[in-house]
């Protein structure tokens, strides 16, 4: 089932932990300015506060989960307020305050030993998204989404804490593993959440029927699908689909087809070097005519000119 946060899992590219299972001890602040579309962070031991720019601070707590999402920079840091004693960049580069490059060994508040230190343990992994599909995920979160540990704790911070721990061959690609599976089980507990105000195509996949429909559209893009058929394949009435569809949804069902489609094609096109009329039939129209018509509709620009700005922004 292609749904949206199936699609991120397949869309984010992590890049690893910086600080892996560094002891930070107080007091410590890190600016991070990496710039990424999405970070996450995970407190293994102690507590520290994450502050977005213009923002108020959020409490980390040991075993809670925060998703960062957008660009602009953050601070994460043992107490809120006060100034960062490390700026971090992207690909890896710490700075001190002053500008000067220094790796994490040369920071006095940055120790490695991997756990035998007292301090903060903090884990983090910054990813990289690319898709329309995914872009779905990205639009329906704060700035910061904060998941509190569970009373039993989260077991795939725990497995990752564990491999952390080994030091053995393969371990980055490990922990860009358990990272992507972090994330996406992070996401789920967020949106379970009451205050997460959870997007209608996530509370609808728990409709018998709506979500049904979804993975039917999902899973068959290409197919010629129309209300009666998708209500007669969920055992409903098509009046009684179609309306229960548009009350969970926000929407008729051929009017998300249609946006489905269209996010699957943006991100074909943005991917591969299929033809755009090769594109339009796996995604249920026509031929290259019907596809750039609907695509300049939805996306303000046609096919070819898509495929252009994503190149370049690659």
């Amino acid at each position: 089932m292609d749904d949206a946060l199936s699609s991120l899992l397949h869309d984010v590219r992590p890049r690893g932990a910086l600080f892996d299972q560094t002891t930070l001890t107080a007091p410590w602040s890190l600016r991070i300015m990496e710039e990424t579309p999405l970070a996450l962070l995970a407190m293994v031991d102690g507590e520290a506060w994450v502050t977005p720019d213009g923002g108020e601070p959020v409490p980390l707590r040991e075993g809670d989960v925060v998703i960062v999402n957008g660009p602009e920079p953050y601070t994460v840091s043992d107490s809120p307020g006060g100034e960062p004693l490390a700026l971090v960049h992207g690909g890896g580069l710490c700075t001190a305050p002053d500008g000067r490059p220094v790796t994490a060994a040369e920071l006095p508040m940055c120790g490695y030993g991997r756990g035998e230190a007292e301090g903060a343990v903090l884990l983090k992994g910054t990813y990289q998204v690319r898709g329309s599909v995914s872009q779905r995920v990205l639009d329906s979160l704060p700035r910061i989404a904060r998941v509190p540990a569970g009373p039993e704790g989260c077991p795939m911070l725990s497995l990752i804490c564990q491999e952390v721990r080994r030091d053995a061959p393969g371990q980055q690609v490990m922990l860009d593993r358990l990272l992507d599976l972090l994330l996406v089980c992070t996401l789920r507990e967020w949106f379970e959440q009451e205050e997460a105000r959870a997007p209608s195509w996530y509370r609808a996949h728990g409709d018998p029927q709506v979500g049904r429909a979804l993975r039917l559209i999902h899973g068959d893009p290409s197919r010629a699908w129309t209300v009666a058929e998708l209500a007669a394949e969920v055992g409903a009435s098509r009046a009684r689909f179609a309306q229960r569809f548009s009350t969970l949804m926000g929407q008729p069902p051929m009017t998300y087809l249609t946006e489905w489609r269209i996010c699957q094609a943006a991100d074909l096109l943005a991917r591969t070097d299929a033809t755009v009329d090769a594109v339009s039939r796996k995604v249920g129209y026509a031929n290259a005519y019907a596809l750039s018509v609907a695509f300049k509709r939805t996306m303000g620009v046609r096919p070819s000119e898509h495929r252009a700005m994503a190149r370049s922004a690659a």
